[in-house]
């Protein structure tokens, strides 16, 4: 009996290493065949004080049916150094992703190939996106998993698959408030109406209808500064793909969406109105928290479909002070932190955010059900009043493992 336990045994351990190999195989494979590439945006203009927020289309990306492994993307100047934040505040840089058809340069023939969600229309349709963290922000997607583009299936007859640039930018030297430009505050801005020409809200402040682009934040008084130029510098690290890649989907939540559920004929029917950006007011002794002055946000929105999180990152503002996704049950699945400089140099500024602390969990320790409803919460201090806040969250889910 001894002799056929050990048996059993010895067989098991050859079968189970049998079935391991080639999983780890796939996994060194994968890795092994990571190409990477580093890409320029079109020169970007700047001066004292100016706010520059242009869409560069066709921009350089890889060809091909691959999967998309990180991107990620920092201001430099024309020599390439990296350009401290505050000199030029990098508000924010998006990536996505759109048909065009084939010889047409027409900006209004292009068909957006959105995100999974969750917000609706052409707001947040992006792939990546991040801010003035994103010199230290992990956006790696661990193996075996990427993020599929140009699958000849998915591109309709005529049309080719092409990428835009979406870069805020603006230039603090010489400023009479910096932190205020960076937070787009109307009043510094002169602005008293929107792109279109029409009076802004009643009561708002300040946010991205006030430092739109080309608009001018107000210098002190007998500033001169000297024009620059500067370019987004991104880098892009994907496979070719294969049948071993597991596609995962990109979802982008808002802290700010005002969900609306209703009961249809299909089952429910659920609306997204995506605020993107909100303010803050200073608190008073009696808001005050143990720890402080903080402003909480939140907001509930079901998962129509679900899946693995293999991936989690939030996007917030100077003040901010993390924010969190929590399960229908009140489980965290995951937490992000923000990164705060404390130096003088690129990707160490004193005061700003300069780096998101990422969720990687164990693939398959973490599932969100088709139909579970989220919570989004987002902390900042209002200790001091602040406009054009940004609470997003980008998280990535895999329907298999």
């Amino acid at each position: 009996m001894g002799c056929l336990d050990q048996n059993w045994v010895t067989s098991l351990v050859i079968l189970l290493l049998a079935l391991c190999t080639p999983c780890s195989d796939a996994y060194t494979k994968t890795a092994s065949k990571v190409k990477s590439a580093v890409f320029y945006s079109p020169k970007v203009e700047l001066s004292p004080g100016i706010s520059s927020n242009k869409f560069y289309y066709d921009v350089k990306f890889p060809e091909g049916h691959v999967a998309l492994k990180s991107f990620n993307g920092e201001v430099v100047d024309e020599e390439g150094n990296s350009v401290p934040l505050y000199e030029v505040y990098l508000h924010h840089w998006l990536v996505a992703r759109y048909h065009q058809p084939i010889n047409s340069t027409n900006t209004e023939d292009i068909v957006i190939v959105k995100n999974a969600g969750v917000c609706q229309g052409n707001t947040l349709p992006q792939y990546f996106g991040i801010g003035s963290e994103t010199r230290k922000t992990a956006t790696y997607i661990p193996d075996p998993f990427g993020v599929e583009i140009g699958n000849p299936v998915e591109i309709p007859a005529g049309y080719e698959e092409k990428w835009m640039i979406n870069l805020h930018a603006i230039d603090t030297r010489g400023v009479e408030d910096r932190w205020g430009c960076t937070e787009c505050r109307c009043d510094l801005y002169n602005v008293t109406t929107d792109v279109d020409g029409q009076s802004l809200p009643p009561g708002y402040k300040g946010g991205l209808q006030c430092c739109t682009d080309n608009t001018q934040c107000r210098l002190k008084e007998g500033y001169k500064g000297y024009n620059r130029t500067v370019y987004l510098k991104y880098t892009v690290e994907w496979v070719d793909w294969d049948y071993s890649i597991i596609p995962v989907k990109i979802y982008i939540p808002d802290v700010t969406d005002i969900v609306k559920i209703s009961n249809g004929p299909k089952g429910l029917n659920v609306t997204h109105n995506c605020q993107v950006e909100y303010d803050i007011d200073r608190c008073n002794t009696t808001e005050k928290h143990d720890s402080g002055c903080i402003d909480v946000r939140k907001t509930s929105f079901p998962m129509i479909k679900g899946g693995y999180v293999i991936y989690g990152v939030a996007h917030q503002h100077a003040g901010g002070l993390g924010s969190t996704l929590y399960g229908q049950d009140g489980r965290v699945i995951c937490t992000s932190l923000p990164k705060y400089g404390t130096g003088k140099q690129a990707g160490n500024e004193k005061g700003y955010i300069v780096g998101m602390t990422t969720c990687y969990p164990r693939p398959g320790s973490i599932k969100i059900m088709d139909g579970e409803t989220l919570t989004l919460v987002s902390d900042y201090s209002n200790s001091e009043p602040h406009t054009g806040l940004m609470g997003l969250f980008y998280f990535l889910l895999a329907e298999r493992l």
